[in-house]
């Protein structure tokens, strides 16, 4: 007699239920983990709120959406990061969401969760997503795109147009890579019978006529910026930057396959792609599939992916920004592929591992937090003092001077964690020589007042030569040695600073 795994079960009997259990209980691993165990913020969470704190719309910046919304999140929670770990889970969530609905009207429910399931064991929406910024937000946006674009094309829902059109403008407002989405959508649409008569209708043209206005700006904002579009073509007249092209190509490409893994090591287990031994398979039945359907999943799974790994081979950089939003249909594409009638082997052993993939990697990311800086003396970025340093050179400078602190400079690093905890929120003053964005300027910090710092090398605090340069005025203080968060083998961060006095009695904004 066969016998069904809970897990199977509940998939077959309740899968909006078991949808929800399934991403309201990733969202809430990922939002406790980083705000019980980091003391400092991940990835480039920092950079992203100082320029959020800016609030402008400047071409200096780039698109602002991501950045705008981390600042609100953060001011909302009162300054605690609990607010923007919270902000990159719900766009998890309504990722998951999108793609489930989309789902659900092409294959059904079943099967749509069962995509679902396999985006868990994607690292990209699971162990990257504490790291709130332009990708984390494009993620849903994309997912959102997608799920009206099938509305307004595949179901011939008109007004779904111009929610595709309200969604694309917000990904403009985002991240420039939604012109390579904005284009592979135009040309989906243009090369397929069922694109061409969709779009052949006023709601059609008129949501067309909106993108194209938000293109136009987003394009004279990246002019402004400096940013061409063919800026690294001519690295393929010579032969050396090909090769090095070649290892960023290798790289990335290296990326998107760890990134899946999870979801292979799944498909490989379910299927029983080894024929290790026998075992008795429960089939899970979905809908047929449209053909157009069918086209678009592939289309959107496969050719965003495959142009930015081009990309990286014209480019030579291999960078994982935008890789996430390009994955979100990947589960849903293996599905379609496995057929209407799906078999699945090795049911318990598949449901172990799965709530392996859902439970071990925010599990292992706390007790690496916990562990790695007491036994192999690793200093971990997310393991700083942020407060502990925030709260002493903001409490200096306005003890000496009777001012908040308006300006921190100095390494990049720690003056974006003192940006971030210190309750004045202070601006970011970068070095005018790096392509960081230039907050502040030399000229805000010597008429305000600034905190300048670096991680010092000797007990006289003596700055690097770049900030040395940067700051020739600057007289060096006594360091500051501040204890983790964890006492471990790690030794103490000791961090060298020094003070630029106000000129002028105008408190900082």
């Amino acid at each position: 007699m066969l016998t069904v795994s809970l897990l199977i079960e509940i998939l077959r009997t309740k899968p909006r239920l078991m949808f929800w259990l399934v991403t309201l209980a990733q969202a809430l691993l990922w939002l406790l983990v980083p705000t019980l165990f980091y003391s400092a913020p991940p990835g480039d969470v920092a950079d992203v709120v100082a320029i959020g704190r800016e609030m402008s719309f400047s071409s200096t910046y780039g698109a602002p959406l991501a950045y705008w919304l981390s600042d609100i999140a953060l001011r909302v929670a009162n300054g605690h990061m609990i607010g923007i770990y919270l902000l990159a889970q719900i766009c998890i969530v309504a990722t998951y969401w999108a793609v489930f609905q989309l789902g659900r009207s092409l294959i059904g429910d079943r099967q749509a969760l069962l995509a679902i399931m396999l985006m868990v064991g994607m690292s990209v929406f699971t162990v990257f997503s504490p790291d709130f910024g332009p990708d984390t937000l494009m993620t849903p946006l994309w997912a959102l795109a997608l799920l009206f674009l099938w509305r307004a094309a595949g179901r011939g829902q008109q007004l779904y147009w111009f929610a595709l059109a309200a969604v694309f403008v917000a990904m403009l407002a985002t991240s420039p890579m939604a012109l390579l989405l904005l284009a592979l959508i135009v040309l989906f649409l243009v090369i397929t019978e069922r694109g061409r008569l969709a779009i052949v209708n006023i709601p059609a043209l008129a949501a067309g006529g909106i993108v194209i206005v938000a293109v136009a700006l987003l394009l004279f904002t990246m002019k402004q910026q400096g940013i061409s579009m063919t800026a690294y073509l001519p690295r393929l007249r010579n032969s050396a930057p090909i090769g090095q092209n070649i290892v960023a190509w290798a790289r990335l490409l290296a990326f998107v396959v760890v990134a899946l893994a999870g979801a292979g090591i799944l498909v490989a287990l379910a299927s029983n792609a080894t024929r290790a031994r026998k075992s008795e398979a429960v089939a899970i039945t979905g809908s047929a599939i449209d053909p157009f359907a069918r086209m678009m999943v592939y289309y959107f799974a496969l050719t965003p992916l495959l142009v930015v790994l081009a990309s990286a081979v014209v480019s030579g950089k291999s960078t994982i920004a935008g890789i996430p939003p390009l994955l979100i249909l990947s589960g849903l594409a293996i599905v379609i592929a496995a057929g209407t009638i799906i078999m699945v082997h090795h049911q318990r052993l598949v449901g172990i591992v799965w709530f392996s993939l859902l439970l071990a990697p925010p599990v292992l990311t706390a007790l690496g937090v916990l562990l790695l800086p007491r036994i192999f003396a690793v200093d971990l970025k997310m393991a700083q003092p942020a407060n502990d340093i925030a709260r002493y050179f903001t409490d200096n400078f306005e003890r000496r001077t009777g001012q908040k602190l308006g300006i921190v400079g100095g390494d990049p690093r720690l003056a974006r964690l003192i940006a971030l905890a210190s309750p004045s929120r202070p601006r970011v003053l970068n070095d005018n020589g790096t392509t960081a964005p230039q907050l502040a300027s030399s000229k805000d910090a010597n008429e305000k007042g600034a905190i300048i710092v670096w991680r010092a090398t000797d007990n006289a605090g003596t700055p690097p030569a770049a900030i040395k340069m940067q700051f020739p005025n600057v007289v060096p203080e006594i360091p500051r040695a501040f204890e983790r968060t964890l006492h471990g083998r790690a030794p103490l961060l000791r961090i060298g600073w020094g003070m630029i006095r106000p000129q002028t009695g105008t408190p900082p904004q």
